[in-house]
């Protein structure tokens, strides 16, 4: 429910010192993509405010595990640090706050298919005498213009798109089953990334040239994926070549892969080099190996690889995955147990870095959240956790009443009305 306009405004702390202290961005974001963007500069000192729908707000509160009928705990890390007002977009009066939350903002950032801002009268136009030099960041699934760009689209389907949802699959004849997804949303959390970069990008270029122009940051989920796709473009454009998956191994270099140990776990060994390789023969009291004319070099043991990975299997199957890692780091051989998220809670080197964070949450107790990127050093704050995902509507006393300055009155007549 939105927070009574009659409450007293709830005690926010005050913004911890970071390097976007002085940034203030105003979120018309939903589910993933938008409310992730906001929230990595909101982690690093931003004051953001989120536009919320009034009643249940953002649909993602209600995604993951619940728990006492509350919401998700999921919405502890996903809505940190930002400032919670409710506004209904459908009134007639939406448009007149909206603008007025503009002019005291410097980034505006939207998720929705392209045309809805435009829709609500939120035009360019609009935007521009509103606050002169406002960053408009608009994340979709195709981008603001293009053939595609009225389809409605998800994280998953930028992944498809983009083209790494077909190299998460492993090679024709081994299974029939479709190609995995990453079990996050991961077009989601890149295009937010871009979206994040970009707005930086753009207040920057804004200030070197002295200028009052609206700058639009056009972020496709599609787009996103695709540049994380490595060499796949420029090897087809040259060579006509399809990159294919090929499982849990790389076409590039070996041995690079998953191996299963004795103890059911999996130890990923990364000994591609050949330095590396003939360190691993030598651990696994096979030195002849690295003289073997099929492994000598690394072409040599990509063609090969099915014929290593059985033998490398074979020397892990023979010992349990800590006991594998512990050799391989022994003699700096890249290699890791396959983490789950209990085995990152309890890792020495996250906690060592104050990676893993507890944040007291009104709505669950403790919770665990992971911490601010980047860290700064050289005497740059690096921002903080201030306070976990707010109620629905927890800052309208505080936003309306403070920053825009309206009257206890019209506030009680908004929520009257249903428009805050």
């Amino acid at each position: 429910m939105s927070a009574q306009p009659t409450a007293a405004p709830p005690a926010t702390p005050p913004l911890a010192e970071g390097p976007l202290t002085r940034l203030r961005v105003l979120e018309l974001g939903h589910f993933i993509a938008g409310p992730f963007c906001t929230r990595l500069m909101a982690d690093l000192g931003a004051d953001v405010i989120k536009v919320e729908a009034p009643g249940r707000g953002d649909p993602v509160r209600g995604w993951g595990e619940m728990q006492g009928g509350r919401s998700s705990i999921w919405w502890s890390v996903h809505g940190r640090n930002k400032r919670s007002i409710t506004l209904n977009m459908k009134s007639a009066r939406a448009k007149a706050l909206l603008l007025d939350l503009v002019r005291e903002c410097d980034v505006l950032v939207e998720n929705y298919r392209p045309g809805q801002l435009e829709r609500w009268g939120l035009d360019h136009d609009a935007l521009q005498r509103a606050r002169p030099g406002l960053v408009l960041v608009r994340i979709s699934g195709y981008g603001q213009s293009g053939p595609y760009a009225d389809r409605s689209a998800f994280g998953v389907i930028g992944e498809a798109i983009g083209g790494i949802r077909r190299l998460t699959a492993f090679p024709d004849g081994v299974t029939d089953l479709p190609p995995a997804r990453t079990g996050v949303s991961l077009g989601d959390s890149v295009a937010a990334l871009y979206g994040a970069f970009g707005a930086l990008a753009a207040i920057l270029d804004q200030r070197a040239r002295q200028t009052p122009e609206l700058r639009v940051v056009d972020v496709a989920l599609t787009e996103s994926v695709l540049s994380l796709m490595e060499g796949c473009l420029p090897e087809y454009g040259l060579l006509g070549k399809v990159r294919e998956p090929t499982g849990s191994t790389l076409p590039t270099n070996a041995p690079s892969n998953a191996y299963r140990c004795k103890d059911g776990e999996w130890v990923l060994i990364a000994a591609n080099s050949t330095p590396l390789f003939v360190a691993l023969a030598t651990l696994m009291d096979r030195p002849a190996l690295a003289r073997d004319p099929r492994f000598a070099e690394n072409p040599d043991r990509v063609r090969h690889a099915e014929a290593l990975d059985a033998i490398i299997g074979e020397w892990t199957g023979g010992l349990t995955v800590d006991d594998a890692v512990e050799r391989l780091n022994a003699v700096n051989i890249p290699a890791t147990k396959i983490y789950s998220v209990a085995d990152i809670a309890n890792d020495r080197q996250f906690l060592a870095r104050g990676m893993i964070r507890e944040v007291e949450d009104p709505a669950f107790g403790t919770v665990l959240h992971p911490a601010p990127l980047p860290m700064f050093s050289g005497g740059v704050a690096s921002g903080g956790i201030r306070w976990p995902g707010p109620e629905v509507g927890a800052h309208n006393a505080e936003v309306y009443g403070g920053l825009l300055g309206l009257s206890q009155t019209m506030m009680e007549q908004l929520a009257a009305e249903g428009v805050i």
